[in-house]
């Protein structure tokens, strides 16, 4: 089966509220391809159409060219894991994959295998409804992986595992997809993805915000700003601003200039006898770009009432249906 999940022109309305609005993308084979945007961009409504759990309103989402519904053996060409908590509470985590397994006629191998994988051999014989959320996860990621199928779909799978899982499913998910599957995964929290998304995929509101490799959308977000680190920072200020340059405190000690590249600075601050200890070209992080891209896409964002208090705004006005 061609491991390809194509999504093209797709459209939903949860009655006034667009949810889903004429969004296209690829995800490819061999690569994580992050799906990312704020609360309320339409994610997990998306990933439901891909998986034909609800119907688009106009649009096609296909995977190896087909709609999931006319995939005649699922389990063993989609592995899905949209909510973990998913799991009758008083089945034990191996029961629930046995059920799983013996539906599909996957040999029981199989589920001691993958709890061994994903860290819950120890606590197989355990009712779910003891579990931790993020042992639910890995609940959930096992049961998707019952069928070996090249292709994944993940839900905010980060959500509840702690530092270690975090490493963990980030080295995990890189794997399988060094293993030629497809890796979907959305999320709304950059730094989950930082260490093994290979591709991003940004929406907000419903639409496509940014389809870039995780290496483009850095060095865009980069530009050619130079970070600078000096002791004195107001005489550097004043140094590089009269050298035409655009400068910007980032921190007690730090400056980041535009307008001049590193090797003139570094000639201007020492021909003005500014000290200085380091000065090297800014790398954005992709926390940082995300941000930029969506900072006018985001549902709800705190400001300041001028009283130092937050309030919520709504950008949307409307419940756009994630999380549906």
């Amino acid at each position: 089966m061609d491991a390809t999940i194509e999504v093209s022109d797709l459209r939903k309305r949860f009655g006034p509220a667009v949810a889903v609005d004429g969004l296209s993308f690829t995800a490819r084979p061999g690569q994580v391809t992050g799906f990312v945007g704020p609360n309320g961009a339409g994610k997990s409504t998306t990933m439901r159409m891909i998986l034909g759990l609800d119907a688009p309103d106009g649009g096609q989402a296909l995977i190896g060219g087909l709609p999931y519904r006319a995939i005649r053996t699922p389990l063993y060409e989609v592995g899905a894991l949209l909510d973990a908590a998913a799991v009758h509470p008083s089945r034990r985590g191996r029961d629930h994959l046995l059920w799983l397994a013996h539906s599909h006629g996957v040999p029981t191998r199989r589920v001691d295998d993958l709890l061994e994988q994903v860290g819950l051999a120890s606590a197989a014989r355990r009712r779910a409804g003891g579990y931790s959320l993020g042992m639910r996860q890995r609940l959930g990621i096992a049961a998707a992986l019952l069928g070996d199928p090249p292709v994944l779909l993940l839900d905010e799978p980060v959500n509840g595992l702690d530092p270690e899982g975090i490493r963990w499913i980030r080295g995990f998910l890189r794997s399988l997809a060094a293993e030629g599957r497809t890796v979907l995964i959305s999320s709304h929290l950059m730094s989950e993805l930082e260490d093994s998304a290979d591709h991003l995929v940004v929406v907000g509101r419903g639409r496509l915000i940014a389809d870039t490799s995780v290496a483009e959308l850095l060095a865009a977000a980069s530009g050619d700003r130079v970070a600078l680190r000096t002791g004195a920072r107001t005489q550097a200020m004043g140094v590089l601003t009269d050298a035409g340059g655009t400068v910007a405190a980032t921190g007690r000690d730090t400056l980041t200039i535009t307008g001049l590249p590193a090797e003139r600075i570094v000639a201007l601050l020492g021909e003005h006898g500014v000290p200085f200890s380091e000065v090297a070209a800014h790398r954005a992080s992709l926390e940082e770009a995300y941000m930029e891209l969506t900072r006018d896409s985001a549902e709800f964002r705190a400001t300041s009432n001028g009283d130092g208090d937050a309030r919520m705004n709504g950008a949307s006005g409307a419940d756009t249906g994630e999380g549906r």
